[in-house]
């Protein structure tokens, strides 16, 4: 059935709203990562290479629309963005490791331990990581001290022992776990990847100082969204190809490692992420109109290619 012209207008309106947002993302991180006369070159060169690489900049989009929505500060919410995306960049430049997922490419360039060196990459990462916060506690980020602090909590629970982090460890013990089942995905995959696609859509309204429910109800879409994101970056790695996607691909199979397309199948897991990307669309119904460009954001999943 051919898309109608709503429908193609609103895509449309993402795709330019997502470049616009990863220009002024790579901004932002291209003045917060830059060195001081007396720091140390090599370390800030691949902090540098790693989070200046492109990317399409989801999550910063993320957290801007929902800040867009809840009528927040265009600067504020850009520096949360910028933070967020510092420790989704480490998360990727520590996943690449050898002792990790062990991968020589990432966003169509040799991943930073093949680029530098491993030691290098450890701690380039650790540096991102730490500088998220850093910005954050800043108050060039928010003027009202409590906003930076939730700002820092959460996302500290979105990257550690129960969220990202754990997640990740479930991840790994699933290459070697032969009963893994679809609770077990869901929970490992809502750690990994949806508990950080979930406090961007929060912090948004943080920044924004929205009232409860919106937070409640962006945070539900982020939790719905992150779902279909990793469900159709788990169909990626079985059917697509490397050079548009830009790393590896086959990886999962190839290590026996348990998702919801190896435990149920292509199409099953298609259709988990329509029935997420939709489920997440119903929590913006109170937003109206506001809320557009992240229904678009949910729609464009279904059709995601890289």
């Amino acid at each position: 059935m051919a898309r109608s012209v709503p429908q193609t207008r609103k895509a449309e309106a993402f795709d330019s709203a997502l470049t616009a947002v990863a220009a002024q993302t790579d901004a932002m991180l291209a003045h917060l990562l830059e060195p001081c006369a007396d720091d140390v070159p090599r370390l800030w060169d691949a902090m540098r290479y790693a989070a200046l690489a492109g990317g399409k900049r989801l999550r910063p989009f993320l957290v801007l629309a929902a800040s867009d929505i809840c009528g927040g500060e265009r600067n504020s919410a850009l520096r949360v963005a910028a933070a967020i995306e510092m420790m989704h960049t480490y998360s990727l430049v520590h996943d690449d490791l050898p002792a990790m997922d062990d991968d020589d490419m990432r966003r169509g360039q040799p991943s930073l331990h093949r680029e530098f060196d491993e030691a290098t990459a450890i701690l380039a990462g650790d540096a991102l990581l730490t500088l998220a916060f850093e910005v954050l506690s800043d108050p060039a980020t928010h003027r009202d001290a409590t906003v930076r602090a939730e700002l820092v909590l959460g996302l500290a629970r979105a990257g550690g022992p129960r969220g990202m982090a754990g997640g990740q460890m479930l991840d790994l013990e699933a290459e070697t776990d032969e009963t893994s089942d679809r609770e077990t995905v869901y929970r490992l995959e809502s750690m990994k990847t949806g508990a950080l696609f979930a406090w961007a859509c929060e912090a948004g309204a943080v920044v924004a100082d929205a009232d409860p429910d919106a937070r409640e109800r962006l945070r539900s879409f982020g939790v719905e969204y992150g779902m279909a994101f990793q469900i159709t970056d788990d169909i990626l790695d079985e059917v697509g190809d490397a050079e548009e996607v830009g790393k590896a691909v086959g990886k999962d199979s190839g290590r026996g490692k348990a998702t919801l397309v190896s435990l149920a199948g292509l199409e099953a897991a298609r259709s988990a992420a329509i029935d997420h990307a939709r489920r997440g669309s119903e929590f913006l119904d109170i937003f109206g109109e506001k809320a557009d460009l992240l229904r678009a954001a949910a729609d464009r999943l279904i059709d995601r290619r890289v």
